[in-house]
């Protein structure tokens, strides 16, 4: 049988002749998968040979990577905030831009009992989170913040299955609520006025460029979490103008943007008129990513 680095070799080569824009790594990843070993033990055991079992199991792997398929698909799985999220062709892939937007929440009330009424006590931080997919965002939050209670909202009735699945992998489906329907419409009518973060990825795609996208966004991923109907930042827009019915005053309102969105985007929450406090944030490599405001506080 053929060495463990002879069979990535050929993976690498198998994956970069179908296309793939990163083959070493992807070829890495998935034979790690296919042997169920970590990184250390793949390089410390690289001239050992492969048994005949993960060696079939790395060429169905690469077989499927080949049409296209995204790797996280393949797996069944993607790592965010730290924390391993099941995904497959009904969610969106997360993406580590949108940790930024996780991170910017937590880092904005880690530490906080949440807002307390004037009699009865202390209540639980109400967090939003529109278009869950696989509910990466709204698992994040209640993991990282443990008074946290998040209702979570999506159009896509599979993709409520995922992210069920994944507040249950995670131990907090007892602080996540999911609710099936279009944007902040299938909240419940208790929370007008009471909620204090609302935080969404929206599909952020026109469908003038939808054809434009890489083939395994194209093919695979789910539309409906892709592309906007109609101009790119329609869904922003929506929320903006929805939002303050929702937040209380002061509360925080939290949209990921592509680039070369974040100015119409903050244009259009500062033309409201009812937001003040309005930030954009960056990413890594300096693109600005994150919009947010706080409603006028009266």
């Amino acid at each position: 049988m053929p060495t463990i680095r002879e069979v990535y070799l050929l993976g690498v080569e198998h994956l970069r002749a179908s296309g793939s824009v990163e083959p070493a790594i992807e070829a890495e990843v998935l034979l790690r998968h296919a042997l169920q070993w970590n990184r250390t033990v793949l390089y410390t055991r690289w001239e050992t040979p492969i048994e005949p079992e993960p060696f079939s199991r790395y060429q169905e792997l690469l077989e499927a990577r080949a049409t296209g398929r995204p790797v996280h698909y393949i797996l069944g799985e993607r790592e965010f905030m730290s924390l391993t999220f099941a995904v497959d062709e009904r969610v969106l892939i997360p993406r580590p831009e949108t940790e930024i937007l996780v991170e910017f929440v937590i880092n904005t009330f880690r530490g906080s009992p949440g807002p307390r009424t004037p009699d009865p006590g202390p209540r639980q931080l109400v967090i939003i989170d529109v278009g869950t997919g696989s509910g990466c965002i709204a698992v994040s939050l209640a993991h990282y913040l443990p008074q946290a209670r998040v209702y979570a909202t999506d159009i896509s009735g599979p993709a409520i299955q995922v992210a069920t699945e994944n507040a249950r992998r995670h131990g907090v489906a007892e602080r996540v609520v999911f609710l099936e329907g279009d944007l902040l419409a299938p909240l419940p009518k208790h929370l007008l006025r009471s909620v204090d973060v609302i935080a969404a990825n929206p599909p952020y795609v026109s469908a003038a460029e939808a054809p434009m996208l890489a083939r395994e966004i194209r093919e695979f991923e789910p539309a409906v979490a892709v592309v906007a109907p109609g101009d790119a930042t329609a869904v922003h827009l929506q929320l903006i103008i929805q939002a303050p019915r929702w937040l209380r005053s002061g509360g925080l309102l939290a949209m990921e943007v592509a680039a070369g969105q974040a100015d119409p985007v903050r244009g259009a929450v500062i033309g409201d008129g009812r937001y003040g406090d309005v930030l954009v944030l960056p990413d890594p490599g300096g693109v600005p990513r994150i919009v947010s405001a706080r409603t006028q506080r009266q």
